[in-house]
């Protein structure tokens, strides 16, 4: 990457395929598992960890162990800098660096409104964080000042087009345009409760139609199909789009659970958003962050759903006090800021200069 280029190039790693294989297994099928089943164990666990000073002997020997699994990669691909979008290749590169003498540069991007224990290490060149709260927590943890970016979370800059006009977008997308439009997402895992999304709209007495975005599960898809044949509102199912901002600005509400990239994403498109069912942990601090700004409210079961999406239609000037709250949190430039940050972090070691 030369000092005049803008340019990146990027090479995309899953760090879990270089773990140990039964890591792989419990993090890919256990997380599910477990948040689906016995969300108190998790959230149990997840508090536990986050309140931890030290790396525990089993975290630190996964780390030990994937760093070293790396290693013939890194040196293949002689990187500029390493990013990391998830806790756990932070720290594992954080262990790397440790192990290797010729270690390139680490940026940590954290892609909720919480940062968790596992995120912070002493030896990690950057962080971009949501919010100041975020880099106030990094820095009570040992974490330089100077290395932090308060940027918000990178999403697309189409998102940010608050000026698109929604009657012209449902007519491109083929949508009604005399009735309420919700649009409805389940993460890209498709373990949202689509179907309880969508009966608590059926129950609600004001004409409507949906979009559901199911994510990437063909299992999640049928589903949904299956149960938009039992609605009395029309519902459109999609699996994953590109367009997501177009929808976006379509719609009238989002329903959703509330992860990082797609609360970041209605906060970019200004789009008020109904909370359901956040999975404990991340998206438990993500809603509460997110309800106590007035960005988005939160139902608690199906009849509150109703009930609030009621509320939100019936009241006026509700949902565009939500929009204006919205506002300040907005942060369309996130990616744009993100990347000069990465940028001039990887110049800075280039140049054999000290990172404060």
């Amino acid at each position: 990457m030369a000092d005049g280029d803008p340019q990146f190039e990027a090479t995309v790693v899953d760090s879990y395929k270089y773990a140990a294989s039964v890591v792989s297994r419990v993090v890919s099928d256990g997380y599910l598992r477990m948040v689906k089943t016995i969300p108190q164990m998790y959230r149990f666990l997840y508090n536990r960890a986050e309140r931890a000073t030290e790396v525990g002997p089993f975290r630190a020997w996964i780390h030990q162990f994937t760093a070293g699994n790396l290693r013939r990669l890194i040196q293949d691909v002689r990187p500029d800098i390493v990013i990391c979008t998830h806790a756990f290749p932070c720290g594992v590169m954080a262990e790397y660096k440790k192990q290797f003498a010729d270690s390139p540069p680490v940026f940590g991007i954290v892609t909720d409104f919480v940062v968790h224990a596992f995120w912070i290490h002493d030896n990690i060149e950057g962080y971009a964080v949501a919010t100041d709260e975020m880099r106030d927590a990094l820095v009570a943890r040992g974490v330089s000042r100077d290395r932090i970016v308060v940027s918000g979370i990178p999403v697309k800059a189409a998102f940010g087009e608050v000026n698109a006009d929604p009657d012209a977008l449902r007519e491109h997308l083929g949508l009604p345009r005399d009735r309420r439009l919700a649009l409805i997402m389940g993460g890209g895992l498709g373990i949202g409760p689509l179907e309880t999304m969508m009966r608590a709209l059926d129950k609600v007495e004001e004409p409507l139609c949906a979009v559901a975005i199911v994510g990437r599960s063909k299992r999640s898809e049928q589903r949904v199909l299956e149960y938009a044949h039992k609605v009395h509102y029309p519902v459109r199912v999609e699996r994953f789009v590109n367009n997501v901002h177009e929808y976006m600005h379509a719609c009238d509400l989002i329903v959703t659970k509330p992860g990082g990239l797609t609360s970041s994403e209605a906060l970019a498109a200004q789009i008020p958003m109904v909370l359901f069912k956040p999975l404990p942990g991340q998206e438990e601090r993500n809603t509460r962050y997110l309800v106590q700004r007035r960005a988005a409210v939160r139902a608690k079961n199906e009849r509150d759903l109703t009930r609030t999406i009621q509320a939100l239609f019936a009241t006026p000037g509700k949902l565009d006090a939500m929009r204006a709250a919205m506002q300040p949190l907005s942060k369309p430039r996130a990616a744009f800021e993100i990347a000069a940050a990465i940028r001039a972090v990887a110049i800075q070691s280039q140049r054999g200069e000290a990172i404060a």
